[in-house]
């Protein structure tokens, strides 16, 4: 085993590939499998959430996508048990392919963040920036001494101070520690 630091990208690797770039479908990929990548490929790299170092994980995600709908395919023409020669029952085993190809997704779409829960983990920028606002409308809710229920708006009230133009003095603020 070396010691010491990891060598640096040599001229012809990833050093000179801009990771910002689009990966390109691996020519090994199933037609199924192939047809997901084009499915999810650009939308992830316009979210961000897709460079070419993430070649591989996508790659591995899509082929077990393409697995996973042969085996359906395949489990849809046959019964989901089967007996065997000697007597017992057991699985199919495009059960057993099907299981282990969702269990080996959903490890992917966390790491590519196709998930729900997996994106609220992700600090991406908002497309759009929010609207300012303008007025906040308030209504004050609550029970009169009477127990009737009621509802007051509050109005007036804008977020934004009115404008002056001469400059704020400061304020001096001095903290007494009592003793």
């Amino acid at each position: 085993m070396r010691r010491g630091r990891k060598p640096c990208p040599k001229s012809g690797t990833l050093a000179e590939t801009p990771l910002n770039a689009p990966p390109r479908c691996p020519d090994h990929l199933s037609p199924v499998a192939k047809k997901e990548w084009r499915r999810l490929a650009t939308p992830l790299h316009r979210a961000g959430l897709l460079t070419i170092a993430d070649r591989a994980a996508l790659a591995a995600y899509c082929q077990a996508w393409g697995r996973w709908v042969d085996a359906e395919q395949r489990l849809a023409d046959t019964p989901a048990l089967l007996k065997t020669p000697s007597g017992y029952v057991q699985q199919s085993p495009w059960l057993t392919i099907t299981n282990k190809q969702l269990e080996l997704m959903g490890r992917y779409m966390t790491e590519l963040g196709l998930t729900p829960v997996a994106r609220t983990r992700i600090d991406m920028p908002v497309s759009g920036a929010p609207e300012p606002v303008d007025k906040i409308q308030i209504t004050i809710v609550g029970i009169d001494e009477f127990g009737q229920r009621f509802e007051k708006p509050m109005d007036g009230w804008n977020p934004k101070p009115p404008r002056t133009d001469k400059p704020k003095e400061p304020v001096q603020i001095t903290l007494d520690r009592g003793l």
